[in-house]
């Protein structure tokens, strides 16, 4: 069974910051582009954050260019999302997800559950 477990979210005051992780296991992921995805009620599904398998090249969306940080490590394996100076639009659950065409096309095989976050004013 292939797993993506997210950890690290939580509530923050604006101008916070967290940092989530995603274990995987049942597959390796270590050869496959990896991404953020994250989800507000009531609103579509958003792209987030993407890394290409060895980390070299990442991507974000333009609302969070600048304050989050996408890494991973995969001798864990783990991919990480540093989020800064987090504003409440940044509330949403956040989902861990995996596929080789998650990085061109935002289309990924895999996802975890989900951690939430959840930023006052």
């Amino acid at each position: 069974q292939v797993l993506l477990v997210e950890s690290g979210g939580g509530a923050v005051q604006t101008g916070g910051s967290l940092r989530l992780s995603c274990t995987t296991s049942g597959r390796s992921f270590s050869g496959s582009p990896m991404a953020w995805f994250r989800q507000a009620p009531g609103k579509e599904r958003e792209f987030v954050a993407a890394i290409n398998w060895n980390g070299a090249a990442t991507a974000y969306a333009e609302s969070v260019k600048g304050r989050f940080i996408i890494s991973r490590d995969n001798s864990e394996p783990a991919i990480y999302l540093q989020m800064n100076s987090l504003r409440p639009e940044d509330t949403a659950i956040y989902y861990c997800a995996g596929g080789p065409k998650v990085f061109v096309d935002r289309e990924y095989d895999y996802r975890g559950q989900g951690t939430q976050v959840t930023v006052s004013s």
